[in-house]
């Protein structure tokens, strides 16, 4: 945790105002670099930061160990950008959800773009990303599922991250 001292973590924990104030802010640039590789675009990315910034505000206090706390943050935006991801499936699934034929017909036309751009990953790194971003298994049971070092899986996600996220966002 290089961007914060357990000091300031544990006068967080105490309930310091200047202290989670300042673990808040640091935080924020960390936690929004993570939500970017996670997350399906910027805004949800943005928005899942802010929500893992306002748990922090409110539940620092709760947390055990100050050492676990960028863990726990990761957690939570890892957490926040599959619940947004799940969201934007069910409702492309669900057109009784839909404001309008329009609304209905956008978000059919966006689930599939999402489905072309997973179907389009080479079989390991499709494989890793459903696994791990849809279906939620930890890393390391996605690796051993796979036949895959911890590291090889994390490599293969990043890069169907990326791939995924530039099929959609340079189309």
């Amino acid at each position: 945790m290089g961007w914060v001292s357990e000091q300031l973590v544990e006068a967080a924990q105490g309930g310091d105002l200047e202290s989670i104030t300042a673990v808040v802010h640091g935080a924020h640039p960390h936690v929004r670099r993570f939500a970017d590789h996670l997350c399906a675009s910027p805004q949800d990315a943005e928005d899942a930061a802010q929500e893992a910034l306002l748990v922090l505000y409110r539940k620092i206090g709760s947390l055990r160990a100050s050492a676990a706390l960028a863990s726990w943050m990761f957690r939570i935006v890892r957490n926040e950008c599959l619940r947004r991801a799940r969201r934007l499936l069910e409702d492309a699934a669900d057109p009784g959800l839909a404001a309008s034929a329009e609304d209905e017909v956008l978000g059919r036309l966006e689930a599939e773009r999402v489905a072309e751009a997973i179907r389009a990953l080479p079989d390991v790194q499709r494989r890793v990303l459903i696994m791990r971003d849809v279906l939620g298994h930890p890393g390391r049971a996605v690796a051993g599922a796979l036949g895959l070092s911890t590291p090889a899986m994390k490599s293969h996600l990043h890069r169907a991250r990326a791939a995924v996220r530039a099929r959609l966002y340079t189309a």
